[in-house]
């Protein structure tokens, strides 16, 4: 049924429960290939003056953030490649959502896995939730791990 499935994570360790997710799914379902995907979100713009100000290149910011990006995305990938699943990494700049939207559109992805930080309430309403957005907006099924789904027992 699935052929592609796509894993965004944001480097928190929250993002990462949904790898046992992903590692089930794609096991049992024999999926051929899953993705990682680490998006990099670009210096807003009422930062990058101040930089600037600060004589700070944000050329160099930007790449060592996508250097380190790529450095997480390999490793996590070399350790699913290890239990016999067939994983590659990918790191894009822009908006989370929309790059995985984007991202899942462009290369046919049939399910994302994805965590949420389980926010609410006013942080959620301030900060956003990039999982809310995909949920509403993506033309691919959605699998949401909530913080609380990579809990062993009780």
């Amino acid at each position: 049924m699935y052929q592609k499935i796509l894993a965004p994570l944001d480097g928190s360790e929250l993002s990462e429960c949904s790898l046992q997710h992903v590692k089930t799914i794609a096991t049992g379902c024999q999926v051929p290939e899953v993705v990682l995907l680490r998006v990099v979100e670009p210096i807003p713009a009422q930062d990058m003056a101040a930089y600037t100000e600060g004589g700070i290149d944000t050329a160099i910011i930007l790449r060592e953030a996508e250097a380190g990006a790529r450095e997480y995305i390999s490793k996590l990938a070399d350790d699913l490649n290890k239990v016999g699943l067939t994983v590659r990494g990918v790191v894009t700049i822009g908006s989370p959502a929309d790059e995985i939207m984007d991202y899942a559109t462009e290369n046919k992805v049939d399910l994302i896995i994805m965590s949420t930080h389980g926010r609410s309430g006013v942080t959620r309403w301030f900060m956003g939730s990039v999982a809310d957005k995909v949920i509403r907006h993506s033309t691919v099924p959605v699998l949401v791990v909530s913080p609380a789904g990579c809990r062993t027992g009780k």
